[in-house]
């Protein structure tokens, strides 16, 4: 696969500061878009690729609250979203997967809830809902009940240890 087919990108696009030629860099954080004549013009943008999540199904009758184009439905690395068919113009997106709250509320800050949540490595873990704010983590799956406070607000269901 030649470099040229990996991103869609107009044959000499001008510069909006100062109208050279925009060409592919590469940074850390990944690709972007340059000016030829970097260390006289500093614009940069970004390089979305066109591929973020493939389109399962089109929603028809819904249009975009900020484009008004239709939506579509995505499937992610996260998992799926809904977002605009406009993708690179327009970022709208709404998380269809939403955490699941518990009705057990957070022991150290009596005010939040505890949602599930996954880790970066895939492991769910239950957290206070008022996240910064509250930081309270726990491991396993929590169930509600009333013990003094002295030893413990709450208890935890494990899973039974292998053998």
């Amino acid at each position: 696969m030649a470099k040229s087919a990996l991103f869609s990108v107009r044959k000499n696009e001008p510069c909006p500061q100062c109208g050279a030629e925009l060409v592919i860099r590469s940074g850390k954080h990944g690709p972007f878009l340059g000016c030829s004549r970097y260390p006289e013009c500093d614009y940069v943008r970004p390089l979305k690729s066109q591929a973020d999540g493939h389109i399962v199904k089109i929603l028809e009758g819904q249009p975009c609250p900020e484009c008004g184009t239709v939506l579509v439905l995505r499937q992610g690395r996260f998992g799926m979203f809904i977002g605009c068919s406009q993708y690179p113009q327009c970022e709208h997106t709404v998380v269809i997967d939403k955490p699941d709250e518990t009705a057990i509320a957070c022991p150290a800050c009596q005010q939040g809830h505890l949602v599930q949540r996954r880790s970066r490595y895939g492991k769910i873990f239950h957290s206070c809902d008022r996240y910064p704010e509250c930081q309270f983590v726990i491991n396993f799956t929590p169930v509600a009940g009333n013990a003094p406070s002295a030893i413990i607000r709450y208890s935890s269901k494990r899973k039974p240890r292998r053998a």
